[in-house]
């Protein structure tokens, strides 16, 4: 069975996107299973991996809100051992009609229940928010995977996050857990970065991955052409970062 982790920060701007789209890649390059599930109206998870979101007929709207089985609106990617569920600009207005649907927390997890077999894991790209659809998400996955952006703001917001996670695994999943945090846009140079990493720890202790991911241009380019930065250019510093959280990932999961 599966191993579902979802990516959620409600800041927006802090590397989630480009984290589930290059963690996913990176661990598939490994050899293992990996679908991507893009629950995001933005769509960045999608274009990131070469689809063009605005001819994609059916996404992961149609999957929650229409009851279309998963595997009908499933992509192949070009990338090794990496299939999506693409997402478009219908996700957008999902919120406002989840509001109005029965079981309206568990229709991603009933949706992704019959793929859980055909992977070793499957990640969620969440909407910058905490509304409906990432509460959809986080009563789907085993775990959460935070990233974290080593700026002032960082840590403002995490305590709401957590305390939504906590609510999650009292009422809905009493099996979720925190997956780890991962510090993006890092500069070594500067002392902000260094307190801010000070501080993630110490309200993370033991959570905190030990691999960060750089600021890069590789990194940055690598959306545009529809590429993961691992497939983009290798031996970037942005590709090398996510390859060894790949490692680091797959080691915490006994893989």
């Amino acid at each position: 069975m599966g191993r579902t982790i979802a990516v959620v920060n409600q800041k927006g701007g802090v590397g989630k996107t480009t984290s589930a789209v290059n963690l996913a890649a990176c661990v598939g390059a490994h050899g293992y299973r990996v679908l991507l599930c893009d629950i995001d109206p933005q769509g960045n998870a999608t274009s990131g991996l070469g689809v063009n979101k605005r001819s994609v007929q059916r996404s992961t709207y149609d999957m929650i809100i229409g009851s279309v089985p998963a595997g009908d609106i499933l992509l192949h990617t070009a990338f090794r051992n990496l299939d999506l569920l693409p997402a478009n600009i219908n996700l957008a207005g999902a919120e406002l009609e989840l509001s109005m649907l029965d079981n309206r927390e568990s229709r991603i997890r009933r949706a992704l229940a019959p793929l859980k077999q055909d992977y070793d894991f499957i990640f969620l790209d969440c909407p910058p928010s905490l509304g409906l659809i990432t509460l959809n998400a986080l009563c789907a996955v085993d775990t959460v995977l935070v990233p974290i952006q080593c700026e002032y703001y960082a840590l403002e917001g995490l305590s709401q996050l957590m305390g939504t996670i906590r609510q999650v695994k009292r009422r809905y999943n009493g099996l979720l857990e925190l997956e780890g945090v991962l510090l993006t846009m890092y500069d070594g140079r500067l002392n902000l970065t260094q307190q801010v990493v000070q501080e993630v720890k110490r309200f993370f202790p033991q959570k905190v991955y030990a691999t960060v991911i750089p600021r890069n241009v590789r990194l940055s380019e690598a959306p545009s052409f529809g590429q993961p930065v691992w497939y983009y250019d290798k031996s970037s510093r942005g590709a090398q970062a996510y390859d060894a959280l790949a490692a680091e990932f797959l080691k915490k999961n006994g893989k």
